[in-house]
């Protein structure tokens, strides 16, 4: 009999989805190929979550959050509490976001 996979809760904070959607009107298509990207992401999150590495920064707690990229420019970050995954943010990485980890 094959082992069961935990499988974890997403969800994901008003925050992390405006920026999403904000980050998509720039073109219809990039809007598709974004949305695509993101569901595919949070998606991976519900099997392996602690596969991606911590987020680290002077001003951060040490071993909180995590950061997946996806679409190859936009930084997930997450936190991973009992069974469930919080998409806090999304960051477009072509900006400075020097400001997250300060």
């Amino acid at each position: 009999m094959a082992a069961r996979v935990k499988e974890y809760r997403v969800i994901i904070s008003k925050k992390a989805a405006q920026i999403a959607a904000f980050l998509a009107k720039a073109s219809e298509a990039a809007a598709e190929r974004l949305v695509a990207a993101f569901e595919i992401a949070t998606k991976s999150l519900k099997q392996m979550p602690q596969r991606c590495p911590w987020l680290a920064g002077d001003f951060l707690p040490g071993n909180v959050y995590r950061k997946l990229i996806f679409e190859d420019r936009y930084l997930m970050i997450y936190q991973i509490r009992d069974d469930t995954v919080y998409v806090d943010c999304i960051v477009d990485c072509r900006q400075d976001y020097e400001w997250l980890i300060r």
